[in-house]
């Protein structure tokens, strides 16, 4: 039966796929909510179960434990005010977790608009982190938005029945519209929040390998400038016998003068083509 349903325990732990599914007199429904959990890293979300019949609706909140309970008092009131029809209680609930959702992206752009802000102060660690939290959380957002939204187009294309009929009138479908154009928003506002995202990632990114460039165009810098060193050094210490170097006087004090000498020319190379 359709309590039955809405009692019956989880053979899983994935949050179930939020839907609207008719069963001969009666419509079963679910929602995912998202909800405020003081001190969570990721986005937490409420389950909602909904059974709806022509007369009533009954709704079960499974709120996950830290969480603030969802409170839909203020749906139930404009609900009873409008007649208290069990599709206008549908479309109040389909509203307000519209709005939710639009909060929620809301949400996402307010950090990644802080991510742009602090890419160049933030350390590489903390800004990966960061990156990471919000990609996870805008995917999967994404993966309950798209069948709520879903859900609510069923409506406006009339797939929803009770017996063979109608549950929705006309005034209600067109109410429903309306809920749907937020959550079509939302989609769209949650896109644009992944592209703006990757788009953070990808300036990190760019930053970190330009960051890696120079430490390598410094370091092949280095190895050039003591590369000609090495080599005099190298040659007169071969300790041979013939050598016509080895007769002059000052060999040493020439072979200090070459070294200074051909390791100021290469930096005033390097530095002229703005190497270092």
């Amino acid at each position: 039966t359709a309590l039955e349903r809405l009692h019956a325990p989880p053979r899983h732990d994935d949050e179930p796929r939020p839907r609207l599914e008719t069963h001969g007199d009666y419509l079963f429904g679910v929602l995912v909510v998202p909800v405020f959990v003081h001190g969570a890293v990721h986005v937490v979300y409420q389950e909602v179960d909904i059974v709806a019949t022509r007369e009533r609706v009954v709704t079960v909140r499974k709120t996950p434990p830290g969480a603030e309970a969802l409170s839909f008092e203020h749906v139930r009131g404009p609900a009873v005010g409008s007649g208290a029809s069990p599709g206008m209680c549908l479309y109040h609930l389909f509203d307000e977790v519209a709005e939710l959702f639009l909060s929620l992206v809301d949400a996402f752009d307010d950090g990644i608009d802080e991510l742009e802000d602090k890419v160049e102060e933030w350390p590489a660690g903390r800004l990966r982190e960061r990156i990471g939290d919000l990609r996870h959380d805008i995917l999967h957002v994404r993966r309950s938005l798209t069948p709520t939204r879903d859900a609510a187009r069923s409506v406006l294309d009339n797939r929803v029945e009770l017996d063979g009929e109608e549950l929705f009138p006309r005034e209600v479908e067109i109410r429903f519209a309306d809920a749907y154009d937020k959550l079509l928003r939302a989609t769209d506002g949650l896109d644009l929040s992944r592209d703006l995202l990757a788009g953070v990632r990808d300036y990190h990114q760019a930053q970190v390998a330009n960051d890696q460039n120079e430490v390598m165009k410094r370091l092949t810098v280095v190895a050039s400038v003591l590369l000609v060193p090495t080599f005099i050094v190298g040659l007169y210490g071969q300790n041979l016998k013939g050598v016509p170097e080895f007769g002059l006087r000052y060999g040493y004090a020439w072979s200090w003068a070459l070294i200074v000498a051909t390791t100021i020319a290469q930096l005033v190379y390097f530095r002229r083509k703005r190497w270092i």
